[in-house]
């Protein structure tokens, strides 16, 4: 996480700034939390589906 950090930090908070004429690093709005899900819950399923099938 602290990639995403650095990348917001180096490379979105410039561009903010310039797109929307902020004179302080403190105007562009701040990230609070990053969630990324990558959506396991089918794939466990469909194992937990067959291995009770070999059973």
């Amino acid at each position: 996480m602290e990639i995403l950090k650095e990348q917001y930090e180096k490379e979105v908070v410039p561009a903010l700034m310039k797109k929307f004429n902020y004179k302080s690093v403190m105007e562009v709005p701040k990230l609070d939390k990053i969630v990324i899900n990558i959506g396991l819950g089918a794939n466990r399923m469909q194992s937990y589906i067959k291995k009770r099938k070999n059973v």
